[in-house]
């Protein structure tokens, strides 16, 4: 990640001094895109850091959910930018600029290279919410590289200048639906959904299916942080000196088919469960 940031960065000021002598808003709006990439980057080691720190006190569950909100601020940050290069390339189309194509279709050629080893270097590393965020950033610049590579090469071969706008319309139509696929993600795990991988009846079904066990209820399944999902529920047996046995179980047919690892497990006997239908009734 590292790695990733330094050459975003630093190509990302080559790509501003290269649009602005080209007067490409193809390259410019590549090349804001690729700050956001470094910033995200940024937010994503910074939030790597903090998810790495010890659970404390203050935060039982550790700072894990750090990844999430770096991913939300990522995607804000996107749309943001999405928006500023489309009121540039409306403006643009309204009124043609013209465009040096030699020098577009140069940088953008040295673009899409460092954005294919920005994307190789981060797709090796693991896949959190956080460098998934990231990833999106990276592949939206790939896109954006190529768009600026046909848009050089048709001005310098052909002098129609609007398909630099029509380009840069298309890099925010990218820009756009990553950018809100992300933001959905993340406002799910905000608003502790069950992760769009996983089906609460389906769990709850599987869990009722175990010998031993009567019914379900109560069943909840959350995101904690990237790779660690939470699930809790009350498990209704028909005799709690069989609980141990049970447990264990449970806890290996959650992990193993639905990869939950934070599991918290509440027996109940079956007596109980039923006296208390006959005081409700009798209410």
């Amino acid at each position: 990640m590292k790695l990733a940031l330094g050459l975003t960065f630093s190509f990302a000021v080559v790509e501003i001094g290269g649009g602005w002598l080209a007067q490409s808003l193809a390259l410019l709006s590549d090349a804001g895109h690729m700050f956001t990439d470094a910033s995200a980057l940024a937010i994503a080691l910074f939030a790597a850091w903090l998810s790495a720190r010890p659970v404390s006190s203050r935060h039982s569950y550790g700072l894990g959910r750090a990844e999430v909100i770096a991913a939300l601020i990522n995607s804000v940050f996107m749309l943001v930018v999405v928006t500023g290069i489309v009121i540039s390339a409306v403006q643009r189309l309204q009124t043609p600029r013209i465009v040096d194509g030699g020098i577009a279709l140069g940088v953008a050629t040295l673009g899409l290279v460092v954005n294919g080893i920005v994307l190789f270097t981060l797709s090796r590393g693991e896949q959190t919410l956080n460098t998934r965020a990231a990833l999106l950033h990276v592949m939206g610049d790939l896109l954006g590289s190529l768009a600026a590579i046909i848009a050089g090469a048709v001005v310098l071969f052909t002098g129609w200048y609007p398909i630099d706008s029509l380009l840069s319309l298309l890099i925010c139509g990218v820009i756009l639906i990553s950018s809100v696929r992300l933001l959905r993600e993340v406002v799910g795990v905000i608003m502790e959904s069950v992760p769009a991988d996983l089906q609460l009846p389906d769990v709850g079904n599987a869990l009722a299916a175990v010998p031993g066990v009567m019914s379900v209820h109560d069943l909840h399944i959350w995101t904690l942080s990237s790779g660690r999902t939470a699930l809790s529920a009350h498990v209704v047996v028909e005799d709690l000196r069989q609980w141990p046995d049970l447990l264990y179980g449970l806890s290996q047919l959650l992990q193993n088919r639905f990869a939950i690892g934070h599991i918290t497990l509440q027996p109940e006997p079956r007596a109980q469960v039923v006296h208390t239908i006959l005081r409700d009734k009798r209410c």
